[in-house]
């Protein structure tokens, strides 16, 4: 079986080019290699918008749109909304009864957040609890891979130490020793003196192959199932039965395209280009684009380096179209607005197969809610799945 991806977005609206290079192109690439599913994270949102509710909606299913124009593919992927899965909080809820509030605290975006958002009041629950609540997103799914970039490192880390607590607290069975007994009874005699053998080599000096040995045998043992297995594994190597997966953070690398200042491309900046922004005002927006403060007249020599244009062509042209654009800048060969006039082509060259994929979508809105509806029932299947593993575990399965 693939292994799994998860990865989730708030919505926000329409997302722009930004998304695309830094997440969206990766989600795109990794539907043919692994099992991935991609989630609307709307309960996020109301973390820090809990007070604007009426626009949620709306940019749910604009987004949606953008996932499917960018090339994600509800047949290779599951796309779904995370408040349609009651899961989630259930999940959420227990397992904040065993995690440290000093867990929540030291995460690094919650003091940064805070104070880069002033002028909201977050000093809830639902903002400091956040974190936890995406460990539950990733952990429902089992997922082995999170795509984030190093920022969001220490939001995996705490997913990872949420369910290493879980696991130890509730891993080991009721019961275990009279369960593990019967499991080897149904080995031959011999064969549980060298297993036995095998523990305590493996538990007093790391022995490897020791434990490879008997691991081995176990996975292939006709008188044992499967429960037998995971049980044994567990009694061999001290620890008790993983329920919930530990995931790995997969890095994906920082989007190259900055916003049409410089800085980092965001809506709230004023500084963004729509992943299907029409031609006309692409062009504004390019044309009116920053450069060089140096080249204050055409015959003004340039610096590429001192000019967000640059960035973009770094992005969107070959070494060929860069050379040609560094000699013209720092010749005055050429003005500002011939060195732009190649990046709205390439954009718009970008843009073409998603506004012709995106297109149906906006014709008919039932399509993505369809789209939406059946990739949230196929994920909820998989969350009570996980759900039942962890009422059990924590003994409430009566």
């Amino acid at each position: 079986m693939k292994e799994r991806v998860l990865s989730g977005m708030r919505p926000t609206g329409a997302l722009h080019l930004g998304h695309y290079h830094g997440a969206l192109k990766n989600w795109v690439r990794l539907q043919s290699e692994m099992d991935c599913f991609y989630f609307v994270a709307d309960w996020h949102a109301l973390t820090t918008h809990y007070e604007n509710r009426e626009v949620i909606e709306k940019n749910v299913y604009e987004m949606v749109i953008d996932w499917l124009a960018a090339g994600l593919d509800p047949n290779a992927c599951t796309i779904f909304l995370q408040s349609r899965i009651p899961e989630h909080a259930e999940l959420f809820t227990l397992l904040a009864m065993g995690t440290p509030l000093g867990w929540l605290e030291r995460v690094p975006t919650y003091k940064d957040q805070q104070e880069k958002l002033k002028d909201k009041d977050l000093a809830t629950y639902g903002f400091l609890g956040y974190p936890l609540l995406q460990a539950a997103d990733i952990l429902i799914y089992k997922a082995k891979h999170v795509p984030v970039g190093e920022d969001q490192a220490s939001h995996v880390e705490l997913t990872r130490e949420a369910a290493r607590r879980f696991n130890h607290l509730y891993g080991r069975e009721i019961n275990a020793e009279e369960k593990v007994q019967a499991s080897l009874s149904k080995l031959p005699k011999d064969s549980v003196k060298r297993f036995e053998k095998a523990r305590k080599a493996y538990q007093e000096t790391g022995d490897a192959k020791a434990m490879e040995g008997a691991l081995g045998y176990i996975a292939t043992a006709p008188e044992l199932d499967e429960q037998d297995r995971e049980r044994l594994g567990g009694y061999f190597k001290g620890t008790g039965k993983v329920i919930l997966t530990e995931p790995h953070a997969l890095y994906t690398q920082a989007s190259k395209l900055p916003g049409l200042d410089g800085a980092k491309m965001s809506k709230s900046y004023n500084n963004s280009i729509a992943i299907r922004e029409d031609r006309a005002t692409l062009e504004h927006k390019v044309k009116r684009m920053p450069t060089d403060p140096a080249r204050q007249k055409r015959t003004d020599v340039g610096d590429p380096d001192k000019c967000p244009v640059w960035q973009f062509h770094l992005v969107y042209s070959d070494e060929g179209q860069r050379q040609w654009v560094s000699q013209g800048c720092k010749t005055a060969g050429i003005g500002c607005l011939d060195c732009k006039q190649p990046i709205i082509e390439a954009i718009l060259r970008e843009q073409q197969p998603m506004l012709e994929r995106a297109e149906p979508y906006i014709t008919n809105p039932k399509i993505v809610r369809d789209i939406v509806d059946a990739g949230t029932e196929k994920a909820r299947i998989t969350a009570r799945e996980t759900m039942q593993d962890v009422r059990s575990a924590m003994g409430l399965n009566y």
